[in-house]
């Protein structure tokens, strides 16, 4: 029988020199490179419900992020979603930047946004639960998601997924909309994009901070037996990586 995965001669090893990342370098580039709108490659594309790509690429930079963000606000306004928007992010480089870029975007065109407290991390399925938990029982005033996370791309990359109302990724409806509006907002160098400094984002009425961790942990015992891990004397070990589920853990 042959083997269908070898194994990569570096497991167990330090990463070679060659294939770290610097991080410091990835950010200027998420500031500093104004993507080619005449390259295809470094237009929005969105894959699995978000757009994903890097900013050694051009594929991901703030005025990506700007103008994805300036397109969900017109993608909730047309479609008359109007209560919270649930935003975390992963452990990947420019994730920070990212949501920082989509906060300043978000309290412009002030949209009640929910994040983390004290610029923790947050895992997909957490946003989800928490767009589930405030949609209950409700049927106007409902809320969305955002998630910045390439999921399991290399560090040098970035990913901004929206979550609409029903919790999950968006589907291609939302998602063609979407795209289309933040490539137009891009081809016109980010005029219609509305946009304050995050200093003044960050304290906005309309950005709010909490804990997302307890709730989910605490609702976790609701779908999974906790006694049985208990008591199947289970020695685990957890290394997210790029991801957000430490403190989860």
């Amino acid at each position: 029988m042959n083997d269908v995965a070898a194994i990569s001669p570096l497991a167990g090893r330090p990463a070679p020199k060659s294939m770290l990342v610097d991080p410091a370098r990835l950010e200027r580039e998420y500031y500093g490179r104004p993507p080619d709108v005449g390259d295809p490659t470094q237009l929005v594309s969105f894959g699995t419900s978000g757009h994903r790509g890097s900013p050694f690429r051009g594929s991901f930079t703030a005025a990506h992020i700007a103008a994805i963000t300036q397109a969900i606000c017109d993608y909730r306004r047309g479609r008359g979603i109007d209560g919270p928007l649930y935003m975390g992010k992963d452990t990947h480089a420019v994730s920070g930047p990212a949501q920082r870029t989509a906060l300043e975007v978000l309290a412009a065109n002030s949209v009640e946004t929910i994040i983390q407290r004290d610029d923790g991390v947050t895992p997909t399925p957490v946003i989800s639960r928490a767009i589930l938990v405030y949609n209950r029982g409700r049927k106007a005033h409902l809320a969305d998601g955002i998630v910045v996370t390439p999921s399991h791309n290399p560090p040098e990359d970035g990913g901004f997924k929206y979550n609409p109302p029903n919790g999950g990724p968006a589907d291609l409806d939302v998602t063609e909309w979407v795209q289309d509006r933040a490539n137009e907002l891009l081809r016109a160098g980010n005029a219609g994009v509305k946009r304050v400094p995050f200093a003044t984002a960050i304290k906005a009425a309309s950005t709010h901070q909490e804990d997302f961790v307890l709730p989910y942990v605490q609702d976790l015992k609701n779908v999974v037996d906790m006694e049985a891990i208990r008591g199947a004397g289970l020695e685990l070990g957890v290394d997210p990586l790029g991801g957000a589920a430490a403190p989860y853990w």
